[in-house]
């Protein structure tokens, strides 16, 4: 793999500090992925990427979805996560890279959506990176970035308050994907899940 940027050292130095236990902090996930992935309205035989899998929860209800036919892959940059997702017996649901979303190994157009779960806060160059997922997904293809908690709740369990520079408010988000080849099609924050649908521009 390339040298990696210092942003890029950062994010996987977070992620590897907390591999270990990330399944058991948050072990009540699995529904609310589910349905994130269900709001995706992916068909059998479709190919999909979840962008920074981590220790690969998206990728069980991404293979129930896309069935045997379909192509499932979970990118991440941080090893350790990706250890975590093998040990958990989730490569058995989809092919692991180890990869940064900002300079993926596939050819342009080559999937039907990306999901990513937390992702947009960890981008260390939003535009660009958020412009490779568009880059990969073919024209009107999907992208669903999600988070199991909102943006109101995700900043009390942190302490702090909203600000509007938050990258997920809705008046920053829709101008940062549609300046990255995506349209916003449906916004939803609630305390029990954030979850943004783009459709990939012509």
């Amino acid at each position: 793999m390339e040298h990696m940027s210092d942003d890029a050292t950062r994010v996987q130095e977070f992620f590897t500090a907390r591999a270990a236990t990330w399944d058991t902090r948050f072990p009540d996930d699995g529904p609310v992925y589910a349905a994130a992935v269900d709001a995706l309205g992916l068909r059998p035989g479709d190919r999909v990427l979840d962008a920074g899998c981590g220790t690969g929860r998206a990728l069980p209800p991404l293979r129930a979805a896309v069935g045997p036919s379909g192509v499932v892959l979970g990118a991440d940059l941080t090893p350790a996560m990706l250890a975590q997702a093998v040990r958990a017996g989730r490569d058995a649901e989809g092919q692991l890279l180890l990869a940064d979303v900002g300079r993926l190994p596939l050819r342009a157009g080559a999937l039907d959506a990306v999901f990513g779960a937390g992702l947009v806060s960890h981008l260390p160059q939003p535009s660009r990176n958020l412009s490779e997922l568009a880059r990969v997904v073919r024209p009107g293809g999907l992208l669903a970035l999600f988070h199991p908690i909102g943006r109101a709740a995700l900043a009390a369990r942190h302490g702090r308050s909203l600000t509007p520079d938050d990258l997920r408010a809705e008046p920053n988000l829709r101008p940062l994907l549609a300046g990255s080849g995506w349209r916003l099609t449906s916004y939803v924050d609630e305390d029990e899940r954030f979850l943004a649908l783009a459709e990939r521009e012509d």
